[in-house]
């Protein structure tokens, strides 16, 4: 059963540990993640771009997929299914379709407009039980067309969008998407810090969680980080892993080319990294 993010994200925040959201791009990714987190009795989200989610077929794919797999996998573990960088339009799609929980990213408009939006998805989001996600202060790097330069957010603004009553903030203190240049200047944390006692007890979300230094994501999750996005990262050890299947000769032997076999190593890959991270961000056994 798919759950809101709500009370996992508020738990965490209470426990100073933080739920991974993991981006899922197709079937082995999704069956990779949620084993993973059954295996590690972790809370988990599902995270989908609208470009993920195009390519799945549909978003009613996404959710029959998972709610298949939820159920033939007995994955007992609470399940957020979630919209990453949703516009409007696709915050509502994922809300009919049946996601438990979405992002709305207005932090390209100016932050009245935002604020409108973010209210008119409040609302909705209330009545049905489904947690969102705002964004303030738009985070670096490109996703699905969205290109931030990874400005930080301003605190007012944060709290602002806070007291409209969202579920969790994503606001930009310096990280981005995708992998971070030799020159990243790190994360903010003097912002953080602002903004974590702007919103008191409201879970903040750090996107671009790929090729953050350990001790930096531990320092996050101390100052109020509850969410933590992870997608770069499992698609590198995808490839590395399914790389080294095909240069090995592997496809070439017996039915090696088997897509079951094929993407097994791959699928292994997408585990271990997953494991990894539960086990940074502290989320093991929070179930």
């Amino acid at each position: 059963m798919l759950v809101s993010a709500k009370e996992m994200l508020e738990k965490a925040k209470a426990g100073k540990y933080a739920v991974g959201q993991f981006n899922i791009n197709n079937l082995e990714w999704t069956k990779a993640i949620l084993l993973t987190a059954q295996e590690l009795n972790s809370p988990v989200i599902l995270g989908v771009s609208e470009g993920a989610g195009k390519y799945m077929c549909g978003y009613e794919t996404v959710v029959g997929m998972v709610k298949g797999m939820i159920k033939c996998l007995n994955i007992t573990v609470p399940v957020a299914l979630h919209l990453d960088h949703g516009s409007y339009e696709g915050a509502k799609a994922c809300i009919n379709a049946g996601f438990s929980s979405v992002m709305f990213d207005g932090s390209h408009y100016p932050i009245e407009e935002n604020i409108k939006k973010t209210t008119e998805l409040v609302n909705a989001c209330n009545v049905l039980g489904i947690s969102l996600e705002a964004e303030v202060g738009s985070i670096g790097g490109e996703e699905d067309g969205v290109v931030g330069a990874g400005e930080c957010a301003d605190p007012n603004e944060c709290k602002m969008v806070a007291d409209l009553g969202v579920t969790m903030l994503a606001a930009g203190i310096g990280n981005i998407h995708g992998k971070y240049p030799a020159n990243w200047a790190g994360l903010n944390f003097d912002v953080l810090a602002s903004i974590s006692e702007k919103v008191g007890d409201m879970p903040l979300v750090l996107h671009g969680g790929t090729g953050i230094p350990e001790d930096m994501i531990k320092k996050a999750i101390s100052l109020g980080v509850s969410k933590i996005n992870v997608n770069t990262e499992c698609q590198l050890a995808f490839a590395a892993a399914t790389r080294q299947y095909v240069e090995a000769g592997k496809d070439l032997s017996g039915k090696g080319f088997d897509p079951r076999k094929l993407l097994a190593p791959g699928f292994e890959a997408i585990k271990a990294t997953v494991k990894e991270k539960m086990e940074l961000f502290g989320s093991v056994n929070k179930a």
